[in-house]
């Protein structure tokens, strides 16, 4: 084992570069990286942590008190990758370069680095694997790189989703990976057989052989000026496409397509109000597409160039209850709501996509949806409201306000239900999706070796289908593709969105998402299952020195309100998977979402227990579960905290938090984990670096100092 006096490697020197490079490309890729089995915000690069943890794992082979046996053992087991080092100077540059190299995602699962890692860790702890718990394990970079270092992992969060995600990848993939993935292509393909048939009538293909992949709408106001009364569709750009399509015709480059765009034409009646017609044209130039309607809630008529102010945008959207669905007449004809803008089609064996105007024949299988899915609620409403309603019916997070708040802008708009973020179409989709919710024609799979596993595998296959289908997905018209609804960690209004074909063959749809999770499930990143345990940081389960390091990335203070966004896949999740013990709350059986009161932000729009989560909660939180946390760890043992913010009292808050847990700092490394042109505001610049704090346990007679000392040091 190491001794307690000496001093790891990650408390002497590394190779920040390096992993900072390895970090931000990790960004851009994505078949097969964990990251991709389901969305988690702030999620840790798997290089970073990777990293750190073999730095802290390893002693620094140039301290007096490293142990002889590692310096012995460790030149033969570098031998395999590199020329073996001569003295304890050069093997410490020895595996600060191995670190590096092995934060390279190539090499992470590469047999020879992954046995000389493991080979390292192995000497540096005289073969007895510790134990690494991480208290916040999020999205799961940390205790997943644990077992991939052949360490024992223990990861807990309060998050329930975060949960979910965590079972998935520690316990179900380790234990049962490549045949997990076999179930999910099986029982998945059986899944969207079933939904295909359920739903083939509410995407009717074109006459001429064409597919609609995506219908692309526009929500609506009525022009309040004198003499107008017009509707208003709230486009922020009339762009649809801004490249162009060609294809090899005996040999020369002929354009099938030229850039795509909306055009406005104001038709005047003769009784009844103006209004805007859109119509599909080749711009020549970008001065032919018109500027969009609608910018910062304020919302300009095309027909009479009257701006209308925000308020009168948010009351109007307000009485709709977001304006996601349109509104029909008895006949059937549209009268108000949302407005298709143009579809999205695809044709066999013409390569690009084509946009249409809709037709008639494209809102009547709009209407067809809204009276399945009021069919549906009906049916449970007769049936006594058995079990959670089809669609989700819980309270959506207030915005406004200082905080967490200020990221959620939906019920300013009239959507107090998370089912309001949703056109009636995607609700009938998702709802036949649930493996579990008992639709007609709904496959089993109760015949399947690990259920419970494939159901969890399939329920994340289709969270990650809802984050493409609501209506706050927006078209990206400059690759021709959807962009999810958490294009940054909030949860704002979007005027015109993109409803995909769920049921589909082409763009993000169920097919896709269970090719996604399929790709992580093949993946062996490790052997040896983790533990999961959903617990409260301030509260850990583990009895007292059970841990050789302690390793958490803890909520950045106020920059990210985890339960309140977590809550768009819950309310999904727990109708898919409405027997799975991990989806809710522990501590208030009777709270419908995840834990708030509990949860270590700081927001001063909840409280905990009555006290108001400010400054002070934080700082006291993040005290208890630091010293939680100084309590599991063995008194050798070593411990990191990640932890980035834009503002020094957020700063100010976690140090104190450390300094009242017992901790010491012994060392930090700033690494850059995006790359500079993919940062789109002073917020992300800000959270783009990410400071690895490096921590052991205050001895009880060492002086405690303050946060001001330690910030003047880092």
């Amino acid at each position: 084992m190491i001794p307690r006096e000496c001093r790891r490697l990650a408390e002497v020197d590394f190779p920040i570069a390096v992993v900072s490079r390895h970090a931000a490309r990790e960004k851009s890729i994505r078949h097969g990286h964990p990251s991709t089995l389901h969305l988690w915000w702030a999620r840790r690069p798997l290089a970073s942590s990777r990293a750190v943890l073999l730095a802290l794992l390893l002693p620094d082979p140039a301290d007096p008190a490293c142990p002889a046996a590692f310096r012995a053992r460790a030149p033969r087991i570098l031998s395999a990758v590199r020329q073996p080092p001569v003295d304890a100077a050069e093997l410490r540059k020895a595996l600060l370069w191995f670190i590096g190299s092995f934060a390279d995602w190539n090499m992470a699962a590469d047999r020879t680095y992954l046995r000389v890692a493991r080979e390292l860790v192995r000497a540096a702890h005289a073969d007895d694997a510790p134990l690494v718990v991480d208290p916040f394990a999020g999205g799961g970079s940390i205790p997943l790189e644990a077992l991939r270092l052949g360490c024992e992992a223990f990861a807990s969060d309060l998050n329930p989703v975060a949960c979910l995600i965590l079972k998935v990848m520690l316990e179900e993939i380790p234990r049962r990976g490549p045949g997990l993935a076999d179930e999910l292509r099986r029982v998945g393909g059986e899944i969207k057989a079933a939904a295909e048939k359920e739903l083939a009538g509410l995407y009717p293909p074109d006459p001429d052989g064409a597919t609609p992949i995506a219908y692309l709408w526009a929500r609506t106001v009525r022009c309040e000026a004198p003499k107008c009364g017009a509707e208003i569709p709230l486009l922020r750009s009339f762009w649809l496409a801004k490249k162009q399509v060609f294809k090899r015709e005996n040999g020369r480059r002929v354009k099938l397509r030229g850039r795509q765009a909306l055009r406005c034409r104001v038709v005047r009646p003769a009784k009844g109000p103006p209004r805007a017609d859109l119509e599909v044209f080749e711009p020549k130039t970008d001065k032919d597409v018109p500027p969009g309607t609608v910018t910062r809630a304020k919302a300009a008529c095309p027909c009479c160039h009257v701006v209308l102010p925000p308020e009168r945008v948010r009351a109007q959207l307000a009485d709709q209850r977001g304006g996601a669905d349109a509104v029909f007449d008895e006949r059937g004809k549209r009268i108000g709501g949302a407005r298709l803008t143009a579809v999205v089609t695809l044709k066999e064996d013409e390569p690009g996509r084509r946009y249409r105007p809709p037709t008639d024949a494209d809102y009547a299988a709009v209407r067809a949806a809204q009276a399945r899915l009021a069919g549906t609620l009906d049916e449970w409403e007769r049936g006594g409201k058995q079990g959670l309603c089809p669609v989700p019916d819980e309270p959506t997070p207030a915005g406004g306000g200082a905080g967490a708040g200020r990221a959620f802008s939906v019920q300013r708009y009239g959507m107090f239900q998370w089912g309001d973020l949703f056109t009636a179409r995607q609700k009938v989709a998702l709802v036949a999706l649930c493996p579990t919710s008992g639709m007609p024609g709904m496959p089993g799979i109760l015949d399947v070796k690990d259920r419970d596993a494939t159901q969890s595998s399939i329920a994340l296959a289709v969270s990650r289908c809802i984050e493409q289908s609501s209506s706050l997905v927006r078209w990206r018209h400059t690759v021709e593709a959807v962009a999810g609804t958490f294009g940054r960690q909030a949860l704002p209004m979007m005027w015109d969105f993109s409803e995909i074909v769920v049921t589909g063959d082409r763009a993000s749809n169920f097919s896709a998402a269970l090719d996604w999770v399929r790709e992580v499930l093949e993946q062996e990143m490790s052997r040896t299952a983790g533990q999961l345990q959903a617990a409260d940081a301030t509260s850990h389960p583990l009895p007292d020195q059970a841990a050789g390091v302690w390793f958490t990335d803890p909520p950045y203070y106020d920059a990210i309100p985890y339960s309140d966004l977590s809550d768009f896949f819950l309310v999904w999740l727990k109708r898919a998977l409405p027997d799975n013990p991990l989806l809710r709350d522990p501590f208030d059986p009777a709270n419908p979402l995840s834990p708030k009161t509990r949860e270590a932000v700081q927001d001063e729009t909840k409280t905990c227990e009555g006290r108001v989560k400010d400054r002070a909660f934080f700082e006291e939180t993040m005290g208890r579960a630091f010293a939680e946390g100084r309590r599991v760890l063995r008194e050798d043992g070593v411990g990191s905290v990640v932890f980035a913010h834009k503002t020094t009292e957020g700063w100010e808050a976690l140090l104190a938090g450390l300094i009242r847990g017992g901790w010491t700092i012994t060392g930090s490394w700033p690494i850059a984990t995006e790359r500079p042109g993919r940062l789109r505001s002073q917020d992300s610049a800000a959270l783009a670096t990410s400071v690895h704090l490096i921590c052991r346990p205050r001895p009880a007679d060492a002086p405690v100092g303050d946060w001001a000392d330690v910030l003047r040091e880092l």
